[in-house]
């Protein structure tokens, strides 16, 4: 017995739906406080760097509180750092993603339907923006926004916390918009020369209206596509300068930091392996699955651009 596609893909927004419900609710419970702190950040030094429950345990004799990850330095469940690490590491890829393609969209838009010098001078300033590193540009700017609030008393800690996170957001939201321009100058440059676009100047339809009902609807599908590709690049480089110590920061918790965390603890006489491993296994089992995502939906928007 066959089943049919449209049950194959009910099936699959339903399990989509319940991973997604669970994740919340383990979320949730990672931050919930039930008066000696927030799950993630509850310290137990007695409890420290205890390996996963499930591991074989060397020392049976004193009994030891269940963490399915295992804990760090200072008796944090690593499970619940690595759930709220997760959210905020994801949440700062979503954001940049989201400033990457805006900028990207109105650039690349703006380029293709002026054309002439105007299209020239805009995508050179691509170019050249192309042939800076943009990790250094990032860094440099985290950094500048890192000096400003260390030298700002009046400024509490969440407050700082928070001006640090969108920073890091920004940063690499503006360095991220480059291949999204130029992928949506090309499509503008190719719609604009179509009869239909052709009729509604000669109509008179106002340029505004021309975008937002004729030119956008038709660039939707690119710019979904270039969205999903652009997340997990973002992700990748806040894990990276949280890893160098540059992004997120603690208390927070972020796959980058807490990797860097673990890496620390690897060592020929007590290797700590369950600091490094879960993180570096969230990062990676993210990045493949929001990039075969976006892959996947590139062949469904656009199949001439699969060879």
């Amino acid at each position: 017995m066959q089943v049919s596609s449209t049950a194959n893909k009910t099936i699959l927004i339903s399990i989509l739906c319940l991973t997604l419900i669970f994740f919340v609710a383990i979320f949730f419970w990672a931050i919930s406080d039930n008066g000696g702190g927030r799950t993630f950040e509850r310290t137990n030094v007695s409890a420290a760097l205890i390996p996963p429950t499930w591991w074989p345990q060397t020392d049976t004799q004193e009994e030891k509180p269940f963490a399915f990850f295992g804990t760090d330095q200072l008796g944090r469940d690593l499970f619940a750092r690595c759930i709220v690490g997760g959210a905020i590491s994801i949440c700062v890829g979503l954001f940049a993603a989201c400033i990457a393609v805006f900028v990207g969209t109105a650039w690349g838009t703006i380029a293709g339907i002026r054309g002439g010098r105007i299209d020239t001078v805009m995508m050179r300033m691509v170019d050249i923006l192309y042939g800076l590193p943009s990790i250094m540009l990032v860094v440099l700017i985290t950094v500048a926004a890192n000096s400003f609030v260390s030298r700002s008393d009046s400024m509490s800690t969440s407050l700082q916390e928070m001006v640090n996170v969108v920073a890091l957001l920004f940063a690499i939201g503006i360095v991220s918009w480059l291949t999204v321009s130029r992928v949506i100058r090309g499509q503008v440059r190719s719609l604009i020369a179509r009869p239909a676009f052709e009729a509604c100047r000669v109509v008179g339809v106002g340029p505004m209206r021309t975008f937002t009902h004729h030119l956008l609807p038709a660039l939707l599908g690119t710019i979904v596509v270039y969205a999903t590709l652009t997340v997990p690049t973002a992700i990748l480089s806040e894990a990276f300068l949280s890893f160098l110590g540059i992004g997120i920061r603690e208390p927070l918790p972020s796959w980058g930091n807490l990797a860097a965390d673990g890496l620390g603890q690897l060592n020929p006489v007590h290797s700590r392996w369950w600091l490094l491993l879960w993180p570096s296994l969230c990062i990676a089992s993210t990045l493949v699955a929001m990039n075969w995502f976006g892959q996947t939906l590139r062949k469904r928007v656009d199949p001439r651009s699969v060879r």
